[in-house]
């Protein structure tokens, strides 16, 4: 069986918290799909980039990488920029093999999240109006 990755790829900031947090979901993925290499890249603001991202896979023994891009939906990035990469990437490896995620887009599970914080939200401002 080939060797996979998973790339988590975020937009970056220049806020290292926001940057941190993706952190914190690869090591969740890590632990939960029990892939052993995930890895994270950031389209921009901050490092690694996309190519650095996919060369840290490839690094740890990747024959194939699944880029997950961790946006909420299909946008510029996700449609072209993404795509791009993938295609200078392949310049540099021929035989690797890549395919890209869809988008977190809409699910149920999210929703059940916005619900979780906005009543976390109504809790801390005071306000008794529950959330289901």
């Amino acid at each position: 069986m080939k060797k996979t990755a998973i790339l988590l790829m975020g937009h970056g900031s220049r806020v290292a918290a926001a940057n941190e947090a993706l952190h914190a979901i690869a090591a969740m993925v890590e632990e939960t799909s029990g892939i052993p290499i995930v890895e994270v890249a950031f389209r921009e603001q901050h490092a690694p980039n996309i190519q650095k991202g996919i060369d840290a896979c490839v690094a740890r023994g990747a024959e194939r990488v699944l880029l997950y891009p961790y946006f909420l939906y299909a946008g510029a990035h996700v449609l072209e920029d993404l795509p791009a990469e993938m295609t200078e990437a392949a310049k540099r490896y021929p035989g690797l093999e890549m395919a890209l995620g869809e988008p977190l887009g809409v699910h149920p599970k999210l929703g059940e999240i916005v619900c979780e914080r906005i009543g976390e939200a109504m809790a801390r401002s005071g306000w008794d109006q529950k959330v289901a």
